[in-house]
């Protein structure tokens, strides 16, 4: 069972989960239901948009409160994304931002003020898998394919003082 410590968690994963014909967007239902014994499930299904294919994810939800969005979860590492996905996440996010916000109007401020937030919060999930007092990241909690990739081309990038800066 995949167990998400909040609802932007969720809807990350099927972000970072496409069809079988490589397609991302679906409409989506989401129901609340109660799961084993006192836990909670989110359940997340629909059409795939591209090939019709249906789609369905379930979660259990951890019972800690999740703090506000843009957090992506509590104080505790995911346990269904990657550090490695987080830092691309990251790097989509702020790349989508525009930095010299002259000449956008309010709604292409708001996108970007929204972009680096984002960011901003998928990097702290990277922070989140850095054990106390190690230095960075430890490879072996990259577990994606292309979280591995991005360690392979650059694992500095998994350094904490590099995160923090």
């Amino acid at each position: 069972m995949l167990v998400a410590r909040s609802a932007p968690e969720c809807r990350l994963y099927l972000d970072l989960h496409p069809c079988s014909c490589g397609a991302t967007a679906f409409p989506v239902r989401h129901v609340l239901r109660p799961g084993e014994g006192d836990a909670l499930e989110a359940v997340y299904e629909g059409d795939c948009a591209s090939c019709g294919l249906p789609r369905r994810f379930v979660f259990e939800l951890d019972p800690a409160t999740p703090p506000p969005p843009p957090a992506y979860g509590g104080p505790q590492p995911s346990r269904i994304i990657c550090p490695g996905q987080f830092l691309l996440v990251a790097d989509r996010a702020a790349g989508s931002a525009v930095l010299d916000p002259a000449g956008l109007d309010a709604t292409g401020r708001a996108a970007s003020r929204t972009a680096m937030t984002v960011a901003l919060a998928a990097m702290d999930e990277v922070l989140k898998f850095i054990p106390d007092g190690a230095p960075a990241v430890p490879a072996a909690a990259i577990t994606s394919p292309e979280g591995r990739a991005a360690y392979a081309r650059e694992p500095g990038r998994f350094d904490r003082d590099r995160l923090a800066a």
